[in-house]
């Protein structure tokens, strides 16, 4: 068995440091090289099979040229991309392998799968709420994960997220718009994350919950990824791919 020489970005940080952990108890993959800022990543990328980065954009990104020019592949597990630099990595993908997700657990991938099956049946009936929570040093919000599955519903039901989603509501809001799907935020403490998809409808209400007690699942599902790009030599894929449910 050839074991996947691996690299962690932002290896000091509280995901790099499991992400670490991760690869150490793999019986196939090896941990190449770790870095974090100020580091020379060229050289610790140089006899590396594949990038795990779940740091920042800007850093995700020169992370990435980098690993362009040297032919590495890349697991990108980072969030807060606008959409302008997601453009920039199906332009890096034209080079090299990479799996993009906003969410590298197989349990929230599966969740995606069920909330596109759910919002098909449950269809135009029911009001769609997402609620997540996460630690008090997360930077983007809503969380990328809780996007995503905005994204899903919102195509399931044939809407566009841009047009009908709602950041948090104050004031003298009137009545609910039927097509809307609203998002809310909670920060605080050391959550992991939680998210929860509320379909609320006349008489009952149906509620799909993810839950991470800790970073791992994140980890774990990182090498899936890293072990799918193996062979590969170009494009862009997400956890969908990796896990078969396209």
């Amino acid at each position: 068995m050839t074991s996947i020489r691996c690299a962690i970005a932002g290896a000091n940080g509280r995901m790099g440091k499991t992400l670490v952990e991760a690869v150490l108890a793999a019986p196939d993959a090896f941990l190449a090289a770790t870095f974090d800022i100020g580091d020379d990543v060229e050289a610790a990328l140089a006899d590396t099979d594949c990038l795990i980065d779940f740091t920042r954009p800007e850093g995700t990104l020169q992370h990435l040229e980098i690993c362009r020019r040297l032919g590495v592949s890349a697991v990108i597990g980072t969030t807060g991309f606008t959409a302008e630099q997601k453009q920039q990595i199906e332009v890096v993908a034209r080079d090299i392998p990479i799996v993009f997700a906003p969410n590298m657990a197989v349990g929230v991938n599966a969740v995606f799968k069920l909330l596109d099956i759910a919002a098909r049946i449950l269809n135009a009936d029911y009001d769609v709420e997402i609620n997540e929570a996460h630690h008090r040093h997360k930077i983007d919000a809503p969380s990328g994960t809780a996007l995503r599955m905005g994204e899903v519903v919102a195509a399931a039901l044939g809407r566009d997220l841009a047009e009908c989603a709602v950041y948090g509501r104050e004031g003298h809001t009137g009545a609910r718009p039927a097509t809307q799907i609203g998002f809310a935020t909670v920060r605080g403490g050391d959550i992991v994350g939680d998210h929860t998809v509320l379909f609320a409808g006349t008489g009952e209400r149906i509620e799909i919950t993810h839950k991470a007690a800790s970073r791992m699942p994140y980890a774990l599902g990182s090498l899936r990824a890293a072990r799918f790009l193996q062979g590969k030599t170009s494009g862009l894929f997400d956890m969908q791919d990796v896990l078969g449910l396209r």
